[in-house]
């Protein structure tokens, strides 16, 4: 299937180090992002949405900047073209303003059913870190 790549910037009222948290360890991404996520032995994560396991390596991660966990099928290692999630916290300079910039790579969803699961995420992200 054809990938589509999804880029989107959110302002966020918090902190880096506050929001950071959330993108990057299980507890804060279950508490926004999934329903559950857990880290396996080997360090790959397992993200469960609707009742159905997601596994992802955490491609890279740069304290209160940016991570990005690359999706795999545990049935299919030598498969190339991966989907992932990329977060990316960037601070606008002459405002202050804080913004997380959205990478979904994948080939789930349309444009518009992305904006909307997005919107949702992003809405309850910021319920949760009151930004």
């Amino acid at each position: 299937m054809v990938k589509n790549k999804f880029v989107a910037d959110y302002q966020i009222n918090a902190s880096k180090k506050i929001v950071f948290h959330y993108l990057s360890t299980a507890s804060g991404l279950e508490e926004w992002f999934a329903d559950e996520v857990k880290i396996n032995e080997d360090k790959n994560y397992i993200f469960n949405f609707d009742g159905e396991d997601h596994y992802a390596r955490l491609a890279s991660q740069r304290s209160n900047s940016h991570v990005k966990f690359e999706f795999y099928d545990p049935k299919n290692p030598d498969e190339s073209d991966h989907a992932f999630i990329e977060f990316k916290l960037e601070e606008n300079d002459l405002t202050q303003t804080l913004f997380l910039k959205v990478i979904d790579y994948s080939d789930s969803y349309e444009d518009d059913e992305l904006v909307a699961i997005w919107e949702g995420l992003i809405a309850r992200l910021k319920d949760i870190i009151g930004g």
